[in-house]
């Protein structure tokens, strides 16, 4: 594995309980005067929004609210809060709540910086210099969005859903309160913590970085596997382990509540350099035809997608079962290897995760089309460790039915 790799993250992370107290000190180091808070009107009934709202006022900053942001939110969405940001004409944007909130504020940021539309940046590193000044800010521990390169909408016309990727979305702050986790919903816990642990294994089991088959003259976000992914991969694993059962069935737990936002993180620094893989290509169509969350999409598809990926990293999985929690002791390699798809089928049947894509009104007539349509995100099907075909994708969905 060769070491020439380049790493890349937030500008600045700022984690622990309180840390949205720092708020209006780190828009006064970005000089901001005006921001648009993007979020949802969920977390404004909850107050989570105030609680980001009263530093940033307290230290001058005005706050315009843009409260349109829903769950895998459509292209549409996103052009709603760019017309709203070209109305206030913000110094920057702070992306408030899941991945989906965080992600608006990015490709806002993106559009705002260099016009057009969000449609005009889809794919990769299409996105020619800065945006605008980004802070993001979780209240779920699961996408990674507030350290990720990545912008992920939904092309309702094609049924799909899009990435915009480039370095230039990373946010130029990441500001990690697990407080503002505590209330998060069960379901919505699930579906994020199942998610991260997707990341952090298809960083830890992706293509080496020495054989990553970028093609000649094309520029990636990712890189394929190296040490310092693998590094975050596996404290990653190991936090969402130990903790995700407990933040789901009591969420008032912030120790269960820090290690996920911590895993989550770590997780999202791994994968938004190493890359995901087969997983998240499967998901892209499955979730724009279903309507299912990403995570709980990523998160019934990973056994599945793990099995097939086994004989090209039985170390690693075997691994990944010693970080679940697994008994392993005098276990061959290869046994331990099958124990880690078992210990991801047991959590996720214990926080609720759907079992097999019929639960999500999923029919073998579609699984063709999925197939197809998922073998061609090419960026990141050439993460997998194992060379992929459409027939073995639709080999996957199969069994995944």
């Amino acid at each position: 594995m060769r070491t020439t790799f380049t790493f890349h993250s937030a500008g600045q992370i700022i984690f622990g309980p309180g840390a949205v107290a720092q708020l209006g000190e780190v828009a006064g180091q970005l000089k901001l005067r005006r921001v648009l808070l993007v979020t949802d009107a969920m977390l404004v009934r909850a107050g989570i929004a105030e609680q980001v709202r009263s530093p940033l006022e307290s230290a001058g900053v005005a706050v315009d609210v843009f409260d349109g942001g829903e769950p895998e939110p459509s292209l549409r969405v996103a052009e709603k809060c760019i017309v709203q940001a070209r109305n206030c004409r913000p110094d920057g944007l702070i992306g408030l709540g899941g991945g989906s909130n965080m992600d608006l504020a990015k490709i806002a940021a993106a559009v705002l910086a260099h016009g057009g539309s969000p449609r005009d940046y889809v794919g990769e590193s299409r996105v020619s210099g800065p945006v605008l000044p980004l802070i993001c800010v979780p209240t779920t521990a699961g996408t990674g969005s507030e350290v990720t390169a990545a912008s992920v909408l939904t092309d309702t016309d094609q049924q799909l859903k899009v990435g915009v990727l480039s370095n230039y979305l990373r946010p130029r702050v990441a500001l990690v309160d697990p407080r503002l986790t505590l209330t998060c919903p069960p379901k919505v816990t699930a579906d994020s913590g199942i998610d991260a642990l997707t990341h952090a294994i298809e960083a830890y089991t992706a293509v080496d970085n020495a054989t990553f088959p970028l093609p000649e003259g094309e520029r990636s976000v990712y890189q394929g596997r190296h040490p310092l992914g693998d590094c975050l991969a596996e404290k990653a694993i190991q936090l969402i382990g130990q903790h995700l059962r407990q933040a789901v069935h009591h969420g008032n737990d912030l120790a269960a509540r820090e290690g996920m936002a911590l895993g989550a993180l770590l997780a999202g620094l791994a994968f938004s350099n190493v890359g995901v893989a087969v997983v998240h290509a499967l998901e892209y169509p499955i979730g724009g035809a279903t309507h299912c969350s990403h995570g709980a999409g990523n998160g019934l598809l990973l056994p599945f997608v793990m099995r097939f990926n086994l004989p090209a990293r039985v170390p690693e999985f075997a691994r990944i079962a010693e970080l679940l929690g697994e008994n392993v002791s005098g276990l061959s390699q290869e046994e331990r290897a099958e124990r880690a798809i078992g210990a991801v089928e047991r959590l996720k049947a214990d926080i609720g995760i759907p079992g097999r894509l019929r639960e999500l009104g999923v029919t073998e007539q579609q699984l063709r089309p999925f197939a197809e349509k998922a073998f061609g995100i090419k960026r990141i099907l050439r993460v997998n460790p194992r060379p992929v075909t459409a027939d073995d994708l639709h080999s996957i969905l199969m069994t995944a039915l």
